[in-house]
């Protein structure tokens, strides 16, 4: 009130770097924060790397399964993968692993409020700016080859037909033995590729056509179309448009994440505590006029 606002720089912008500056303009112009508060890098940085024996003992051990995961070429952080792993004749015990950042981020620390105020991180063409510290968004969260990490999973029993005979949900340990890019994946698909796991990439591959095919024949809309990225030299300019395609490997890791959601979705709809339904929220929509 008293009119003698004060600043601090916490950042110069070099007027050498048209790109950065604009990126940067980008983010604050929308109310993004352009750095982490020193207390929650503080907080990120004495997360140990190791997970500890007495977390290991509260999960299930995944880590013999062979599990890999399928994301674009530029990801820099994998946050689910799929393990595949032949329990009988024609059935297969098939799991959807996503990361468990609930793990490294506590209720009531610095950490989880700052995610609570940035709620998501945001895509840039060159960058994205996270709702983590990068040492939890793409080192201890990301789902790297050949590194044990804390997930939870949905985990099927699934006949070579994409028929469900049991699931189980829970908290997981995994170490991914591959990671493959979606041009990796769709290659062994078309037949072009004999990269490692090709039987298992062509069976899941398998059941998750034979799931699409279910959706549809159950009512479901296809939505799919086509992403536009742009293509960046080295100094991240724009020099050309890369038109995306939905193809096999694309729907391989959608139908089996699609499956794992409405599974999960079901089950937590019917929890109940103290035999009293615990209260959930569902989305419905009015008829559709008849003009």
């Amino acid at each position: 009130d008293d009119k003698k606002p004060v600043g601090k720089i916490i950042r110069l912008l070099a007027d050498g770097d048209a790109n950065e500056m604009a990126m940067q303009e980008l983010l604050a112009q929308n109310g993004f924060p352009l750095a982490f508060p020193d207390d929650v890098m503080e907080e990120a940085a004495r997360i140990p790397d190791v997970i500890p024996a007495t977390e290991i003992k509260h999960r299930k051990d995944f880590r013999d399964t062979l599990t890999f995961t399928i994301d674009p070429l530029d990801a820099k952080d994998f946050d689910d993968a799929i393990s595949i792993k032949k329990i009988k004749k024609d059935v297969y015990e098939i799991g959807v692993h996503i990361a468990d950042v609930s793990y490294y981020v506590q209720p009531d620390t610095a950490l989880d409020e700052e995610a609570y105020r940035r709620a998501t991180s945001v895509y840039l063409p060159d960058r994205v700016s996270p709702m983590l510290p990068e040492h939890i968004s793409n080192v201890l969260c990301s789902l790297r080859p050949n590194e044990d990490k804390c997930t939870f999973s949905a985990v099927f029993e699934i006949t070579a037909k994409g028929e469900v005979k049991h699931f189980w949900l829970g908290k997981t340990l995994i170490h991914s033995n591959h990671r493959y890019t979606y041009e990796d994946a769709q290659a062994i698909i078309e037949g072009t590729s004999d990269g490692p796991y090709k039987e298992e990439v062509l069976l899941l591959n398998q059941i998750a056509q034979k799931l699409r095919k279910q959706r549809f024949s159950n009512g479901a809309i296809n939505f799919s179309s086509q992403e536009v990225r742009f293509k960046l030299d080295e100094h991240s300019k724009p020099i050309g448009i890369v038109v995306k395609e939905s193809k096999e490997a694309h729907q391989l890791i959608e139908e089996l994440m699609l499956l794992a959601n409405k599974t999960v979705a079901a089950y937590v709809a019917e929890v109940k505590v103290k035999s009293v339904v615990v209260p959930f929220p569902y989305r419905v929509h009015d008829t559709p006029d008849e003009e």
